[in-house]
């Protein structure tokens, strides 16, 4: 197995006392690996950098865990908590600036404090970007509202990860059946709705210079690109769009390999989406870094692609300097 420097983009951490918001999802995980991973996220010094070598990870994008301050339901209390955890990461980054990269954490409950959060982050705390834990309370970023956001991220030329949420509602196709709820199947419906209500909202023919980034290889987007063209040609109920729907996909939309270790579906996702398009991931604490570090080191690609995918993509989007 050949050693290849990587890029870790959906990292996770825990500030402190946000525990409660992810209460929701946590509760379900056996209480001995709950121990585990409240361990991993609240560390930033020996398991996480232990295993970042062990598996040849240069640098790793911090993110809060979801669902951080979309899990807050006072507008208010949501600035001035996505305030405390950006200070608090910035201050993690400030003790190990190359191995560590930051991204902001946003009140999306209020599209110009998101805006002017974002900015802060940006321009006085050096972060990367953004990761927004999906819907806020079931407002999606499709809404016009979000359109003096989009121009700042535009304008500050950071990508925004868009990370899985719970569902507003559990659908009917749901009942009964809990296991499809969350992060093996729901979560990947829901994420990859809201990209596309992005997209066909819009919203990259408004700011085409965003980038968006979906993990868990583009929850599923990749493999549809065709038949997204196909039948919005044939049902295009009064939308139109500068581009054909699977054009934004590869471009706007970029993804990481996050959570999945799959040769072929890696495969896959380059050929739809171009080399330039796909990132390595890993999902830390809930994902194996040795298993993601094994399966990108042993993918079936061509040097310089894989050399793109692990490193060179996230340090062009990111403007990273790893020299």
């Amino acid at each position: 197995m050949t050693r290849i420097r990587k890029i870790a983009l959906e990292e996770h951490f825990m500030a402190p006392g946000f525990e409660r918001y992810s209460k929701a999802f946590l509760q379900h995980i056996d209480p001995a690996v709950y121990a585990e991973l409240s361990g991993r996220l609240n560390d930033f010094d020996e398991l996480r950098l232990a295993e970042m070598d062990r598996a040849g990870i240069d640098m790793a994008i911090l993110s809060q865990t979801g669902p951080g301050v979309q899990g807050e339901p006072d507008a208010a209390a949501a600035i001035a908590r996505a305030r405390e955890i950006n200070d608090f990461l910035a201050e993690k980054v400030a003790r190990r600036p190359t191995r560590y990269a930051g991204f902001a954490a946003l009140p999306m409950q209020d599209p110009k404090a998101a805006a002017d959060e974002l900015e802060r982050a940006v321009v006085q705390l050096g972060f990367k970007g953004a990761l927004v834990n999906g819907h806020t309370h079931g407002v999606y970023y499709d809404d016009p509202a979000y359109d003096l956001f989009w121009e700042r991220m535009q304008a500050l030329d950071v990508p925004l990860y868009l990370h899985p949420i719970d569902l507003p509602s559990i659908p009917v196709s749901f009942a009964g059946h809990p296991e499809l709820h969350g992060a093996a199947w729901g979560w990947n419906v829901e994420t990859g709705t809201h990209a596309l209500r992005i997209l066909f909202g819009g919203v990259f023919d408004r700011f085409p210079r965003l980038t968006l980034i979906l993990g868990h290889m583009g929850e599923g987007l990749p493999f549809q690109r065709w038949r997204f063209d196909s039948r919005f040609a044939a049902y295009p109920h009064g939308i139109r769009l500068q581009r054909a729907p699977s054009e934004y996909i590869g471009s706007n939309i970029v993804i990481t390999t996050s959570g999945v270790c799959s040769h072929a579906t890696l495969a896959g996702a380059v050929a739809e989406m171009g080399a330039q398009a796909v990132m390595f991931s890993v999902d830390y604490p809930y994902e194996s870094t040795a298993i993601a570090a094994e399966f990108i080191e042993t993918a079936p690609l061509d040097p310089h692609t894989l050399n793109l995918v692990c490193h060179g993509n996230a340090e062009r989007l990111l403007k990273l300097n790893t020299d």
